[in-house]
C-alpha cells in the first residue's frame, strides 16, 4: 500500500469523525464531505501506483477523469431520485395533502394514540422518507399532546417507527434506495421478506412504551383549530396526495415494467404533479398571490436542502475513491475471514455503528467492500444485502443521533441524548435483535 492510498484512507477517516461530531465541531457536514471528495481524488491522481506504467500526465488524467466520471454517474442517479423525492414530499406537504393524518389521529385514549402514531409513522416512512416522516408526525403531536413527558415517549416511538418502516420499503431510506438504485435489492424482494421483521422490531417498543401511558388524552388545541390550507379545495387537496404519493408507490412498478433506473419513475411522478399543481392554481386565480406562489412547484424546488443533497454528492464520491483503490475490498475480505462469512454477525454489527456514525456512508462502503454475485447469499436479494437494509435502517434507532429521524426529533422537541439513551436505547436495541432473529427464522425455518 503505498504512502498516498494510506493517505486517502487518513483523509476520510478524519473526515468521517468530523461529520460523526458535527454536533461539537459546528462545522456542517456537506462542507466536510465536498472536502473529502476533492482531497481524496486529488490524492489519488497523483499516486502513480492507480495506472499503467509509463503514461503520459495527460493520459494520467484522462483515466482519472473517466474513473471519476464513471461513479458520479452512478451517484447521481440516487441524487436525482432524492430530488425528485423531496420536491413531490414537499408538495404535498405544503398543499394540504397530509391533512388527513390529523384527521385519523382523533382518539381520547392515550395507549390508542400510542398506537395510531406507531401504525401511521411506519407505513408513511415506507412511502416518504423517515426524516420527512418524523417531521409531520411530531407537528401534529405538538397539537395533541401538551404533557411534556407524554410527549417524549411518543416522539422517541416516531424515531423508532420511522427507521423500522423505511427499512422494508424500497424508497422508504436513503440507504434502501442506494442498495435498489444498485439492484442489488428488488422491491418485491424486500418487501417480502423484511416487512415482518421491520414489523416485528417496532411491536415490541410500542408495547412497552404503552405500558408506561395511562388515562385520556388532555389538549388545549383541539384538532379542528389546526390551520388549514385555504389554496386548494378539499377534492384538489386529495389529488394532489394521491398523485403525489400514490406516484411515490407507483415508481417500483415503472421500474419493473421499463427497466429503466428509479430516478426516471419519480422525475415523471414529479412532472405529473408539477402539471396538475400548475392547473390547480389556475384555475383559482391565484397566479399574483403571494401565499399560492410561495407553495407553487417552482417555489418549492428552490427550497430544496440542497446541503443534503451535498452530503451525500461528497460521501458517496469519497467512498467510491476508497472503492476504486482497493480498500474497501479488503476490507470487506477481513470481516468475512474474521467472522468466518457469517452475514447475520457483520450485518449485525453493521447496524449497531450506523447508531453512530451516518449510515450513508457505512452502506456505501459495504456497497464498495462486497460486490454482487450471481448466486447465494451475496447475489440479488440475498441475505446479506436484505439483512444490511434492515440493519442498517432499524439500528439507527438505538441511539438518537443515529438517524436522520432521529437527529430531527431531537432538535423538534428538545430531547437529550443521556434521557433517550436511558429510558429508549436498550427497548430499541431489543426490538433490532427480535427482527433479525424473525428474518433468521423466514430463511432458516419457514425458508423463505
Amino acid at each position: 500500500m503505498s504512502s498516498l492510498t494510506i493517505a486517502i484512507v487518513i483523509v476520510f477517516i478524519f473526515g468521517y469523525l468530523c461529520i460523526a461530531l458535527e454536533t461539537l465541531t459546528k462545522v456542517n457536514k456537506a462542507a466536510v464531505a465536498l472536502l473529502m471528495l476533492v482531497v481524496c481524488w486529488t490524492l489519488y491522481m497523483f499516486d502513480p501506483g492507480n495506472f499503467t506504467a509509463g503514461l503520459s500526465p495527460d493520459q494520467i488524467a484522462a483515466e482519472a477523469s473517466a474513473a471519476i466520471e464513471g461513479h458520479l454517474g452512478s451517484t447521481a442517479t440516487t441524487l436525482f431520485f432524492l430530488m425528485g423525492a423531496m420536491t413531490i414530499v414537499e408538495t404535498v406537504d405544503q398543499n394540504g395533502g397530509f391533512n388527513f393524518v390529523r384527521d385519523m389521529m382523533k382518539t381520547k385514549s392515550k395507549r390508542a394514540l400510542l398506537w395510531r402514531i406507531t401504525i401511521l409513522t411506519f407505513f408513511l416512512s415506507a412511502i416518504l422518507d423517515n426524516m420527512t416522516t418524523a417531521i409531520v408526525m411530531v407537528m401534529i403531536l405538538r397539537k395533541l399532546i401538551d404533557d411534556r413527558r407524554d410527549r417524549l415517549i411518543y416522539a422517541s416511538l416516531i424515531i423508532i417507527a420511522a427507521n423500522s418502516g423505511g427499512a422494508f420499503s424500497p424508497i422508504g431510506d436513503v440507504t434502501t434506495i442506494m442498495l435498489w438504485n444498485k439492484g442489488l435489492i428488488t422491491a418485491a424482494g424486500v418487501i417480502k421478506e423484511i416487512f415482518i421483521p421491520s414489523l416485528i422490531s417496532i411491536a415490541l417498543p410500542a408495547f412497552i412504551l404503552s405500558l408506561h401511558l395511562k388515562g385520556n388524552v388532555v389538549a388545549t388545541t383541539d384538532l379542528g383549530t389546526v390551520e388549514t390550507h385555504n389554496d386548494f379545495t378539499e377534492g384538489q387537496r386529495k389529488a394532489v396526495f394521491w398523485i403525489g404519493v400514490g406516484g411515490l408507490i407507483f415508481v417500483p412498478i415503472f421500474k419493473s415494467i421499463t427497466h429503466l433506473p428509479p430516478f426516471v419513475g419519480i422525475l415523471l411522478v414529479l412532472g405529473v404533479l408539477w402539471t396538475a399543481t400548475e392547473i390547480f392554481y389556475r384555475s383559482h386565480g391565484e397566479e399574483s398571490e403571494a401565499g399560492g406562489t410561495q407553495k407553487r412547484l417552482t417555489n418549492i424546488i428552490s427550497r430544496i436542502d440542497m446541503s443534503t443533497i451535498l452530503f451525500f454528492l461528497g460521501i458517496l464520491m469519497a467512498v467510491s475513491c476508497l472503492q476504486q483503490i482497493g480498500v474497501l475490498a479488503a476490507v470487506g475480505e477481513g470481516l468475512n475471514t474474521t467472522f468466518d462469512g457469517n452475514h447475520y454477525i457483520v450485518t449485525g454489527l453493521i447496524g449497531v455503528l450506523s447508531s453512530i456514525v451516518d449510515n450513508v456512508p457505512l452502506v456505501a462502503g459495504c456497497m464498495g467492500m462486497y460486490p454482487m454475485a450471481e448466486v447465494g447469499d451475496m447475489a440479488q436479494d440475498g441475505i446479506f444485502w436484505q439483512l444490511l437494509a434492515y440493519c442498517a435502517g432499524v439500528g439507527g434507532s438505538m441511539l438518537i443521533i443515529g438517524s436522520a429521524a432521529g437527529v430531527v426529533v431531537m432538535g423538534l422537541e428538545k430531547i437529550t441524548f443521556g434521557w433517550y439513551m436511558k429510558h429508549i436505547s436498550w427497548i430499541a436495541f431489543l426490538g433490532y435483535i427480535l427482527g433479525i432473529l424473525a428474518y433468521w427464522v423466514e430463511k432458516s425455518v419457514i425458508g423463505m
